[in-house]
């Protein structure tokens, strides 16, 4: 796929579908990566499905998380308060140099939101921005979550993206984002696919886009996964 932004040219960058995993080897794995990569590492985007997890971000709150049940609870290292990850959605994780792809933070956000954006209208689906609140909604509820962390120019952590209807349960048991009685959607309740697999593809293309990168899919693990 070619991906071309307003600045010209795209350049290369690696997409890994590292298919089912738990949460923390691959938390650890995105920290790893960031730590040792350089000016000449090519960014990255790993996208995954996460065993079910509940995670708490720097800021969060143990009270917004209401019954954990048999679901894990993990305090990370990216912003935000508290979300769930599970079966059923996709999780996208930009391991992006900011500095080189000269990009603030705050439109780094923008063009993650409006990759999903993007994504969505492929199925006719309008989503949208919520002032002070990160993420893509629809009709007012949630259908994909932001946390990130930037550490030296160089982000981790991502988006994570409802699409089987499913997927959405578990948010009853938090307030999700921090917030009470916040509704959460997945893509297939709004008439899209509920395969996974039919939305990677428009999901990387639209994320290419926005980043000015081609992406050349790799089958093999990032090395700090199998470490």
């Amino acid at each position: 796929m070619r991906a071309r932004e307003e600045a010209g040219v795209a350049r290369i960058g690696i997409a890994r579908d590292l298919g089912r995993q738990p949460y923390e080897p691959v938390w650890r794995a995105m920290q790893a990566f960031t730590d040792a990569r350089d000016d000449d590492t090519a960014d990255e985007v790993w996208l995954v499905e996460h065993d079910p997890v509940f995670t708490l971000g720097q800021a969060g709150k143990p009270e917004h998380v209401l019954i954990p049940g048999d679901i894990p609870v993990i305090h990370v290292d990216r912003g935000g308060q508290v979300t769930y990850h599970g079966p059923g959605q996709i999780v996208a994780y930009p391991l992006l140099d900011l500095k080189r792809l000269k990009i603030g933070v705050r439109d780094y956000v923008c063009k993650i939101e409006q990759a999903i954006i993007d994504t969505l209208a492929e199925w006719n689906i309008e989503g949208a921005r919520k002032d002070g609140a990160p993420g893509v909604y629809v009709a007012g509820a949630k259908i994909a979550s932001l946390g990130i962390r930037v550490r030296r120019g160089r982000t981790f952590h991502g988006l994570a993206f409802n699409i089987e209807g499913e997927s959405t349960a578990a948010f009853a048991r938090i307030n999700p984002c921090g917030y009470a009685g916040l509704q959460v959607v997945a893509l297939s309740d709004l008439g899209g696919p509920s395969s996974l697999e039919a939305v990677k593809p428009v999901l990387l293309e639209q994320l290419g886009r926005r980043f000015g990168l081609d992406w050349r899919h790799e089958a093999a693990p990032p090395q700090a996964l199998t470490d």
